[in-house]
């Protein structure tokens, strides 16, 4: 039974052999999302504006800012004219707080620019890559509850995380019969860098308060949900948002 169960679960999750590409794999969710693949087998590419230090034979970090077409564009090429890629996840993404009558054109712009035109480009710069990979092509979004749930003083974050899975179900059905599959998750509340920026005692206490499950989510419960939808177990799956929120959204009264 033990020999049945490995054989089964490494044909379904094993990810040797396989070349991606995580956005934002330096810090934070993207980071538990590249360590978590590597452990599967795949090589992966870290895409990041600032490097971390950490090293791993397995994950390569190219500085790049991800709104600079050229630049995204040529790394993508080189990286796929060299080893081929098999999955795409767009995770780097920013926010802040600022109340909705104070948001400026240049706030606005930009939170869009990283969190929507970079994410549709670098998928768009892969497409050829993943629609020739051997195995089926992936893409995982990093949405947010914010795509769903109305939250004060983020209202451009919830913004671009609306597009995001609006980008998602779009790309699912242009490209189907391409060869590559388009997907999101939609963490809840997690602990990572981002959160700290907008979260402070008070909406700790309102946002735990409706969590089903009464606490925060480990990153690795993220990355988990991303070796799924980059695995053989999810061959039948596209165009679809998975909210790894502890329950949140489920949350009545």
């Amino acid at each position: 039974m033990k020999e049945f169960t490995s054989k089964t679960l490494e044909s379904l999750f094993s990810l040797e052999g396989k070349t991606g590409i995580v956005t934002g794999a330096s810090s934070g969710i993207g980071k538990e999302i590249a360590n978590i693949l590597v452990d599967a087998g795949a090589t992966v590419y870290d895409l990041s504006l600032i490097l971390c230090d950490e090293t791993n034979q397995n994950i390569i970090r190219k500085q790049i800012d991800v709104t600079d077409k050229e630049a995204m564009k040529a790394a993508i090429d080189t990286i796929g004219k060299s080893s081929g890629i098999d999955f795409l996840i767009n995770n780097a993404g920013i926010t802040k707080r600022v109340k909705a009558q104070d948001v400026d054109s240049a706030w606005w712009d930009k939170i869009h620019e990283v969190n929507v035109d970079a994410l549709f480009f670098a998928s768009q710069f892969a497409y050829p890559y993943l629609r020739a990979s051997k195995n089926v092509g992936r893409i995982v979004n990093i949405s947010s509850m914010a795509a769903y749930m109305g939250f004060s003083e983020v209202v451009p974050y919830c913004s671009t995380k609306s597009a995001v899975t609006g980008i998602t179900r779009g790309l699912s059905v242009e490209w189907a019969k391409d060869n590559v599959l388009v997907n999101s998750i939609s963490p809840g509340w997690f602990q990572s860098e981002m959160n700290k920026q907008v979260i402070d005692d008070e909406r700790n206490k309102k946002m735990l308060g409706k969590v089903t499950l009464g606490r925060y989510g480990d990153l690795k419960e993220i990355a988990y949900m991303a070796l799924f939808l980059v695995s053989n177990a999810s061959t039948y799956i596209t165009g679809q948002d998975f909210s790894v929120d502890g329950g949140a959204r489920a949350f009545g009264y």
